[in-house]
């Protein structure tokens, strides 16, 4: 793997290029760059999941992931506004960023932001013709321990609010887990009126 530092501006990191790696190739090597690289390491996605690697002219710069999203957030369900029914037969129509990996030696300020606008951009096709379905939100959680969301700020993501840090099956009221900030992306102008209907 060439570690050669990657040093420029957006406009001129040409050319930029998404590749959708889920069963091709590209992947073991897309594993391998998250679990090195990404502090949470690699897990296998649950569910339904595509992975984008990007390249610029051939070598790898940051990695995506994209999940099924989780059953029940309190503060994303409030800003859907969805009821229970809506919400069980419309969450496959959401994802889940649950890794965003710029390699350590690309250091191109803005190139995150960036690259999550151009995601947004193709991901529902993508994952139509994967899943013959489409996309209308995305969602992430940010560790406020170790990052501010700027980039996800920057791509006009909306900040929903912090998730109490208590574990994903912890029954006590004490904090065991750093606080999470989490992010959401609609993709469409009426994603609302698409995500409710029962």
């Amino acid at each position: 793997m060439d570690q050669t530092p990657v040093i420029s501006i957006v406009k001129k990191l040409k050319p930029v290029e998404f590749r959708q790696v889920r069963k091709t190739k590209h992947e073991k090597l897309f594993n391998s760059l998250i679990g090195q690289y990404h502090y949470l390491g690699y897990t296998q996605p649950v569910g339904e999941h595509l992975k984008y690697q990007v390249f610029a002219e051939e070598r790898p710069i940051a990695c995506f992931i994209f999940s099924s999203a989780p059953y029940s957030i309190l503060h994303r369900d409030r800003f859907i506004g969805w009821s229970p029914d809506a919400l069980e037969k419309n969450r496959h129509l959401l994802a889940y960023n649950s890794r965003f990996l710029l390699l350590p030696w690309v250091k191109v300020p803005h190139l995150a932001s960036h690259l999550l606008g151009r995601c947004a951009k193709t991901i529902s096709a993508d994952w139509q013709a994967y899943y013959n379905h489409p996309l209308f939100w995305l969602e992430t959680f940010v560790d406020t321990d170790r990052l501010k969301g700027t980039c996800y700020k920057a791509a006009n993501w909306h900040f929903l609010g912090n998730i109490s840090g208590r574990g994903k099956y912890n029954k006590t009221q004490k904090q065991l887990t750093s606080i999470k900030a989490m992010y959401g992306l609609p993709l469409v102008g009426d994603f609302r009126e698409r995500l409710c209907r029962g």
